[in-house]
């Protein structure tokens, strides 16, 4: 990755309804390049989807997972990442090994979620939180 796919990555995290054409004037570059890097991030699974986020307050849990030291972290988290209501996966160091942010509709799908989480080969433990209120 270069400065151009930095920037790319940046903008359509402000905005992926951009254009290609208008991510293209803004840095420089025709909109046939903006598409073959666009490809490119798809295919290599740095752009691993592309959503929505809505002002509607969906419930929302934050859940911690520890691993069992016979596991690959990142094999872990590559299989959460396929189960529908994740928003955000991160590897993290300390008492947990993978911190998970899960949204839904209403609390019975994001505690399925969860249940689909716990029921990966390698997941020892979880400990979930759900969101009472945000302020950002």
């Amino acid at each position: 990755m270069d400065e151009v796919d930095r920037k790319l990555l940046e903008l359509l995290r402000e905005n992926s309804r951009l254009t290609y054409t208008k991510m293209a004037l803004i840095l420089g570059v025709s909109e046939g390049t903006i598409r073959q890097r666009i490809r490119k991030l798809l295919a290599s699974g740095v752009i691993v989807r592309f959503t929505i986020e809505t002002t509607t307050d969906c419930p929302e849990a934050l859940v911690m997972i520890y691993t069992s030291p016979n596991f690959s972290t990142s094999k872990v988290a590559k299989q959460i990442m396929r189960i529908r209501g994740i928003k955000c996966i991160s590897e993290v160091a300390g008492q947990y090994d993978i911190f998970v942010i899960v949204s839904g509709v209403d609390i019975s799908s994001v505690n399925d979620s969860i249940d689909d989480i716990r029921s990966i080969s390698g997941i020892e433990n979880t400990y979930t939180l759900f969101v009472l209120r945000k302020w950002r």
